[in-house]
Parts: structure tokens; C-alpha cells; sequence
């Protein structure tokens, strides 16, 4: 057995903690998922730094805010001849964002093997940030007809789908003779779009009629419904990118519940990469050496507010389950007082593994939370940033926004939102500036404030 432990973060894609099972939803099929959690620590109130791919994703390996780390609050693309942003995510060959040490260098200094196997989708190249080994999609956002990069290596296109051959490779690896311990970023596609791109198992496997809606999904009695949408949802840029004649209609009858079946269908599919991921450590007698972390980039928001897609200030885009999975070190259980972030994972698991934390790191140890030692820490709420330029403070109790640039007709510094979410957790009476709850309105502005005002830019740029 190794003196550290391996660690593996298990990333997937715009999962919202609401559709799981051990957050309380009575329908999805997510055994892997409630399993992990009962024998781990799950965090109740766990926020996306960022609701968008690519700021979440660089917060998370950079252990800081996506303006920081980035120094842009939405993902970054090239256009492509016509001037349209470029579907495809290979990464340049050069840091253009994740100046300071990576979750991924760390460990290598400390003498880990590091891994990246999946989704990337981050402006630098994963083998200039700290991963030995590397795997991942050239163009994301399809399951099928999937080109891989191995190790910066001409893209090669895989059979099958791409899901379950990222699957085969991390079991793979799992499998390998090593002195070393490792750690791997195992990062899964779905639930995120097209949804109509999966085996056909999970394209069936729930019926709309089954599904339970959230109660803001309604409006003056009207369902959420979005034509043009709900055919991102379904086949993603074949669709509005690539405009295939088979994605511009859509199927008779296709409605927020047939969508929303597809989407448990796919985060059932996760789960299922989850168990397999989870029995290749048992085969391979790691699981008592090894931490697995089990998070998303972000939410969904399926058409609660009758909005889609994400990158809101809003409890669907933000909310996500995070789990820490280490029975040796942690007794299981559940931590409703904390707000956790993915922002927070790097420091986390480097101090768990007895590693160096680099002093930029902007997120929050908790191992102190996952030991018991506390409920939770002196700074108790989550910063959250937009891409519209919206940010936000998170607390066990309320959601406080407000707009700092972008966003025309609004004037910078306005306060947009103000939620309590004991008494309103579908976000339906905004109390900004109506007088109740004033104090504490005003605690969390300057909260905000203070936070706004220390959290550098990355070259002081704002894009």
C-alpha cells in the first residue's frame, strides 16, 4: 500500500444535485451515486463556482476563481471562417489561462502519477498543466463519431460510444503495475447535451409521466417549452451549428417531460460509469487507498423560470451534489451546514494527501468539516461568478446577486437578487430591495463587496 493515497476527482457535466437520487429525488435510477454517498461525506449545499464549462472546470483544477484563473467569467472559443464560435475544444498548445500551479502539478511534484481521461475543456493543454497521462474528446458535446487525443497526439476517432470507451480506459489504468500513487481526472460528458446521443437503454428507461417537476417550471399554468431549445437538448451543434436536416424538427409530442426523461436517462448513464469506476478499484484492491471526490461543473436548468441551458444566478444552475468518498479517513455522513464549491476540492484533497497547497489557491480546506472537527468553517457561504456578469453570495439559507457589468439597462453595482431559501426554495419572490430581511440584505452586499474587491483578475482583464 502507498504512504498517500490515490485520489480520483470524478467530474460530470451539468448534473444538478436535484436529480439524484441521495439529494432527494424519489424517481432517477442512481444506485453507484447513493452508494458512494452513504459511505462518504455529502455535502447538502454544494454551489458551482461558475455555471459554465469551462470557468467551473478551470476553478476547479486551478483551486481559484474562474476571473482569476481565466480572467474571463464565460467560455472561451475561437471562430471559426464564418465567425461562428468553433464547437470543437482541442486545447492550444500554449497556458493561456491557469497561470499558477494545477491541482495536477501539485501532485506530480509530491510524486504522483497524474491522469486526465475525459472531458478537458479548458484553455490550456492538460499536458502543459501537470498530467503525465491525457485522453481526451477533440470536439465536445457528442457521444458517437467521438475523435480522441492521446497525449497531444493527432485526434484518432473511436467506435462506439465515446462514454463507455473512456470508461474501458480509466478501468485501464486502474489496472496498471505502479510504485507511485496517482491521481486521476476522470471527467464524463453527460448529462449535458444531446440527449438524444446515448444508448438506447437510457433513451427509454424513464417514463415522461414519471417525471417530477419543479414547481417554478409553471407559469400563469403554462409549462416550460422552448422549440428551439429543446433541439439544443436533444443533438446540441448538429443542430444549431451543423443544422442537419434530421434535428430541425422535433419529435411529435416532444415536450419539458420527454426532455427531462432523456436527462435522468443520461445521469443514470453517469452512474453506471460511476460503479465501474468504483469496482475497478475494488478488483484491483484500491478502494481502501484510493479518495474519490464525485462532483458536477454545474447544474441544469430545465426550464425552472422557463429557462434552459445554464449560467444563471439561480439554484438550478448552481446547485450540484459533492461527495467525498474516503471511509478510512472520514466517517460517513451528511453536512447540511456547510457551503461547499468545487473551488474548494483542490486544497481539500491536497491536504488530505499530505500535499502542498500553493498559497494563490483561492478555495477552502474542508477537511476539518470532513473530519467532524467542526459543522463548518468561519467562512461559511460560497462566491459565485457569471458569465453575464452577475455574481452572487451562497449561504445555507439565502442566494444574494448582484449585476457588476454586462448586462445593459442595468446599472453596475445594482442588486438583482435576494432569496431566502428556507421559505422560498423555488426562487419565486426576489426580496432585493423590498425592505424584509433588510439587515441581512445589506450583510451579505458588503460580503459581496469585500469579496469583489480582493479577487484579482487575471491581467486585469475583464472579457
Amino acid at each position: 500500500m502507498n504512504d498517500k493515497p490515490n485520489v480520483i476527482v470524478c467530474i460530470c457535466d451539468q448534473l444538478r444535485a436535484f436529480e439524484v437520487g441521495c439529494y432527494g429525488n424519489p424517481v432517477i435510477q442512481t444506485p453507484h451515486i447513493d452508494r458512494l454517498a452513504a459511505a462518504g461525506v455529502r455535502f447538502q449545499h454544494a454551489v458551482s463556482t461558475n455555471p459554465v464549462c469551462m470557468p467551473a472546470r478551470s476553478s476547479l483544477v486551478s483551486g481559484q476563481y474562474s476571473r482569476t484563473c481565466m480572467g474571463a467569467l464565460g467560455n472561451v472559443s475561437e471562430p471559426d471562417e464564418n465567425g461562428r464560435p468553433v464547437v470543437a475544444s482541442w486545447p492550444p498548445q500554449g497556458r493561456v489561462h491557469l497561470p499558477e500551479p494545477t491541482i495536477a502539478e501539485q501532485f506530480q511534484a509530491a510524486g504522483y502519477e497524474t491522469a486526465l481521461i475525459g472531458k478537458w475543456h479548458i484553455h490550456a493543454a492538460p499536458e502543459l498543466v501537470g498530467f503525465d497521462y491525457t485522453l481526451h474528446p477533440r470536439v465536445n458535446h457528442r457521444h458517437t463519431g467521438q475523435e480522441f487525443v492521446e497525449n497531444g497526439g493527432p485526434p484518432r476517432v473511436v467506435d462506439g460510444f465515446s462514454v463507455k470507451y473512456e470508461s474501458d480506459r480509466v478501468l485501464d489504468f486502474l489496472a496498471a503495475d505502479r510504485d507511485n500513487p496517482f491521481f486521476l481526472y476522470y471527467s464524463i460528458s453527460p448529462p449535458h447535451m444531446p440527449l438524444a446521443d446515448a444508448p438506447e437503454e437510457y433513451l427509454t428507461m424513464y417514463d415522461p409521466a414519471d417525471i417530477p417537476f419543479r414547481p417554478n417550471v409553471f407559469q400563469d399554468g403554462g409549462m416550460a417549452y422552448d422549440e428551439h431549445w429543446f433541439k439544443v437538448y436533444l443533438w446540441d451543434f448538429l443542430y444549431y451549428s451543423q443544422q442537419l436536416p434530421h434535428t430541425m424538427e422535433l419529435p411529435e409530442g416532444f415536450d419539458l417531460g420527454a426532455m427531462i426523461a432523456l436527462y435522468y436517462g443520461l445521469t443514470t448513464w453517469v452512474d453506471d460509469m460511476l460503479g465501474r469506476m468504483m469496482e475497478g478499484l475494488r478488483s484491483n484492491g484500491l478502494l481502501e487507498n484510493t479518495i474519490v471526490v464525485f462532483t458536477s461543473d454545474h447544474g441544469d436548468n430545465l426550464g425552472s423560470h422557463h429557462r434552459f441551458n445554464k449560467g444563471l444566478l439561480i439554484e438550478e444552475s448552481i446547485r450540484i451534489p459533492m461527495i467525498f468518498h474516503a471511509p478510512w479517513l472520514w466517517e460517513a455522513g451528511v453536512n447540511s451546514s456547510q457551503v461547499a464549491q468545487l473551488v474548494d476540492i483542490m486544497p481539500t484533497v491536497l491536504e488530505a494527501s499530505g500535499c502542498s497547497v500553493p498559497a494563490q489557491a483561492q478555495g477552502r480546506d474542508l477537511t476539518p468539516v470532513l473530519a467532524g472537527e467542526r459543522d463548518q468553517l468561519e467562512e461559511n457561504w460560497g462566491f459565485i461568478e457569471t458569465s453575464g456578469g452577475e455574481i452572487g453570495i451562497r449561504t445555507p439559507d439565502h442566494l444574494f446577486g448582484r449585476q457588476i457589468f454586462g448586462k445593459e439597462g442595468i446599472d453596475e453595482g445594482e442588486t438583482s437578487s435576494f432569496y431566502d431559501l428556507r421559505s422560498d426554495p423555488y426562487e419565486m419572490n426576489n426580496l432585493a430591495g423590498t425592505g424584509q430581511q433588510a439587515e441581512r440584505e445589506v450583510e451579505l452586499d458588503d460580503l459581496l463587496t469585500e469579496w469583489d474587491e480582493r479577487t484579482p483578475w487575471m491581467e486585469n482583464t475583464k472579457v
